[in-house]
């Protein structure tokens, strides 16, 4: 039994917010149903996103239903706010919470807590390039993939009812800026999709498109090892993707991707994937933070130095206990996120019960990574796979980890499915915008693309 009633608020609801929650409500089910624990969780969607297969639903195998795993369903036994925490005091244990009603209202409420899990994630690390913020285009939501996706297939459109050479180009050329997981795999899916798609239309082919990876540093993918990453760059080559290593992205203001090396892309997409920094949350708290801005934490996953405080995932820095050296950080990556989500939710059940607490211990297992149907590397517990057998890897990996066994069989249903059947190229665009019909014709303002998303 807990020695008093505890008020529990998780910050976050991505892969270490959704499995502590899960994790504490099943510990604490008895504690629950007494009245002893309360748990909420704020989050800004009320879905968990598993990023993994963002690349997949770019390209259409998978349903963007189920990349997202909805909160409620899952955490029955705990209070789900859908906002936006903006700032904590933990002095006086009250976070600041922006939520749909209080922003109609004009004012935020406060939300009081006895013990804090803080996992507001990442979010990405765009610099000051002229023209990112008009014309570039992110890739860590499920709207952002399905974004991508439309757009890909409008260019294809745009490239084929046009007689202009100019506009052609532009729009056929597709520019992905960052050679880490997303990068590589989003650009192997859609470059897969984009060349299945060609075959339906005309006038375009998979030769007259252009695509283009840039990488400021000399690797690609330095997850799965220097070899696998050489072998993925000569695999892209042999696909007429241009990989630039050592290279940076300068501007892409008015459509044109100017890079350090001097080259000049005219484009109409520029995907930015170049890396992820803390959340701005963290900076508006009164815990302890590293140089680089993250929550700083201990091996047992509480905040340094703080009581009631804890954190895991990408937002903490965490002793890596397994490295040879001192001073090492734990990855922040899924594979991390996950177990120190299970280690951080048993260790508040053991404080809560005035029981010793574990220490995170995980050592880095390896990696896998899919560039496109039946292509993909992957490197675990040191053995090296390409090909087929790498993606059959990273298939398998990754349906063991996604959420919940109605996940597992609605993906699994949708591969075998598109083993049987062709691809979908169609684009939804007027998805995003799905008033802009209905606001025309009632006499509203006419929008430049309004049913695209381009």
């Amino acid at each position: 039994m807990v020695k008093e009633r505890a008020r529990i608020l998780v910050v976050g609801g991505g892969y270490v917010g959704m499995y502590t929650a899960l994790r504490l409500q099943r510990k604490l089910k008895a504690e629950l149903r007494r009245g002893e624990v309360e748990i909420t969780v704020v989050t800004p969607d009320p879905y968990m996103t598993y990023q993994p297969f963002l690349p997949e639903a770019a390209a259409g195998s998978i349903s963007p239903r189920h990349v997202v795993v909805p909160l409620r369903r899952v955490l029955g036994h705990c209070h789900v706010v859908i906002g936006e925490a903006t700032s904590i005091d933990h002095a006086a244990r009250t976070a600041t919470v922006t939520t749909l009603a209080s922003a109609d209202a004009g004012r935020a409420e406060l939300l009081g807590y006895d013990e804090l899990v803080l996992a507001p994630g990442s979010v990405a690390r765009a610099l000051p390039v002229p023209g990112l913020a008009e014309y570039g285009i992110g890739f860590k939501t499920v709207e952002e993939a399905i974004g991508l996706r439309n757009h890909v297939l409008e260019q294809m459109d745009i490239a084929s009812s046009t007689r202009d050479p100019a506009i052609r180009d532009a729009a056929l050329t597709f520019v992905f800026v960052g050679g880490g997981y997303a990068g590589v795999e989003a650009l192997g899916e859609l470059e897969d999709m984009a060349r299945y798609a060609a075959r339906y239309y005309h006038n375009v082919r998979a030769e007259d498109m252009r695509w283009i990876l840039v990488e400021a540093s000399d690797r690609i993918l330095p997850e799965v090892g220097a070899e696998m990453g050489r072998y993925t760059v000569t695999q892209l080559r042999r696909r007429n993707i241009q990989v630039l290593l050592g290279t940076r992205l300068e501007s892409c203001a008015g459509r044109v991707a100017v890079l350090s090396d001097g080259q000049r892309f005219p484009t109409r997409t520029v995907v930015w994937t170049a890396g992820v920094r803390p959340h701005p949350l963290l900076a508006a708290t009164d815990l302890p933070l590293t140089d680089r801005g993250r929550l700083r934490c201990t091996a047992r996953l509480t905040v340094e130095g703080t009581e009631h405080a804890w954190g895991a995932g990408d937002a903490a820095a965490v002793p890596d206990v397994t490295a040879a050296g001192p001073g090492t950080l734990t990855a922040p990556n899924a594979q991390h996120a996950v177990r120190q989500a299970r280690v951080l939710g048993d260790n508040l059940v053991h404080a809560l019960r005035g029981e010793p607490l574990e220490t995170y211990a995980h050592a880095y297992t390896g990696s896998v990574a899919s560039l496109g149907l039946h292509k993909g590397v992957a490197q675990v517990r040191g053995r090296r796979l390409k090909g087929y057998p790498a993606w059959f890897m990273h298939r398998v990996y990754h349906l063991s980890r996604v959420p919940t066994v109605n996940r597992k069989a609605r993906v699994l249903a949708e591969w075998i499915l598109s083993g049987l059947f062709k691809r979908e190229i169609v684009s939804l665009g007027s998805l995003e915008h799905p008033r802009a019909e209905f606001e025309l014709a009632a006499g509203g303002k006419h929008l430049d693309d309004p049913k695209g998303s381009s």
